[in-house]
């Protein structure tokens, strides 16, 4: 499936997002500038290139020194933390209810506005309604949007068609579709710089997975395979960047 800008631009990453992709394959365990350097040339990139993008995430706050080398930064940690719910927080069984979160504070600046829907969007609830937002209660992670003092929260079972529900909140058929071309692209991709680039977009992928139930999702639902595709990319960073 063709997916213009992914699968043929080895050059899609520029070689500050190659570092902190590098970093968050290893995370925890910090990465030496010699490591980095040699994974660096692996994807064509010059050793005084990675000093120079090293050096701009360190003062961006993306990166921090630790033992002698790099580590991710809060952010970027807090990133793979969100990326890692997919694995970790779904239950296996779900009650049937749903989250609620509803907006009762009114004449918020746009930047606080913009912030909550961010943090929503984050634990994974859809806007059912401008101020009312909503997904299965089948998480197991901690529910920090309801301390928001401008938040109502509780639970509740819909009268509709929960599935019907689903498949209107989230675009579930263009994730799925997405989700398996990313999937094979790589798994097929063998140029170094290319593949790193479609690993990218497929981490951007799955923290946009809604993680339904499994009776809300479509048949042949990609997810699973996409977690295991990339994982075992991971694995080959790891391998890579490993100090010798």
């Amino acid at each position: 499936m063709p997916m213009t800008g992914v699968e043929h631009d080895p050059t899609t990453l520029p070689a500050r997002s190659v570092v902190l992709s590098l970093l968050l394959g290893s995370h925890p365990d910090p990465m030496s500038p010699g490591a980095l350097i040699r994974a660096g040339a692996y994807f064509g990139i010059s050793a005084s290139t990675v000093r120079a993008a090293l050096s701009r995430a360190v003062s961006a706050g993306d990166l921090r020194r630790a033992d002698g080398g790099y580590a991710l930064g809060p952010r970027l940690v807090e990133r793979q933390r969100r990326q890692g719910e997919g694995i970790d927080d779904a239950e296996t069984r779900w009650d049937g209810s749903w989250e609620m979160a509803v907006i009762v504070v009114t004449g918020r600046p746009g930047g606080d506005r913009a912030s909550l829907r961010e943090a929503l969007s984050a634990h994974r609830l859809a806007e059912l309604r401008e101020g009312v937002w909503t997904r299965p209660a089948n998480l197991r992670r901690s529910v920090e949007y309801a301390a928001d003092p401008v938040l109502t929260t509780f639970r509740a079972v819909p009268d509709e068609d929960p599935a019907e529900l689903a498949a209107g909140l989230w675009d579930l058929a263009g994730w799925s579709t997405r989700g398996c071309a990313l999937r094979d692209l790589l798994t097929t991709t063998t140029e170094p710089a290319a593949r790193l680039a479609v690993a990218a977009h497929v981490v951007r992928h799955l923290t946009a997975d809604p993680l339904l139930p499994g009776p809300l999702l479509p048949r042949e639902w990609p997810a699973a395979d996409l977690r295991r595709v990339y994982a075992a990319y991971q694995a080959e960073l790891r391998a890579l960047t490993r100090d010798q």
